[in-house]
């Protein structure tokens, strides 16, 4: 076995993109008798429109072709699944980004102004 090679933070984040839109469909059609899949045009259509990433369909087929080759992602009946490897680094890389994500949320949620009794608000001039 080779040594493991590290994933660019491009390749990290076509992964965490990848398990991401998954996780979303899938809550989406829980308790349902139905499956999301993927294909790689249908991924790549995804990441344009949605505005995740701003490159060529080009390079995110490349990143796409890099993460299959270290076996982060497979294809099931032309669909592009998380191998068990992809699903582990997806994991991780959630865990490591959640904080970050959680201060987002928190900061554009309603509720923001209930944390602190010293937020005020003044006139721009």
């Amino acid at each position: 076995m080779g040594v493991r090679q590290p994933l660019t933070r491009v390749q990290a984040f076509m992964l965490f993109s990848l398990g991401k839109a998954y996780e979303e469909f899938d809550a989406r059609f829980a308790g349902r008798p139905v499956a999301f899949v993927m294909n790689k045009t249908d991924f790549i259509e995804l990441v344009h429109k949605s505005h995740i990433a701003t490159k060529k369909d080009r390079a995110v087929y490349r990143n796409l072709q890099s993460l299959e080759e270290q076996r982060y992602v497979s294809y099931h009946k032309k669909n592009l699944i998380l191998t068990k490897k992809g699903a582990k680094e997806y994991e991780r890389i959630r865990k490591e980004t959640r904080p970050y994500l959680a201060v987002t949320d928190t900061l554009k949620s309603n509720e923001m102004l209930k944390f602190t009794s010293k937020a005020q608000t003044v006139l721009k001039k």
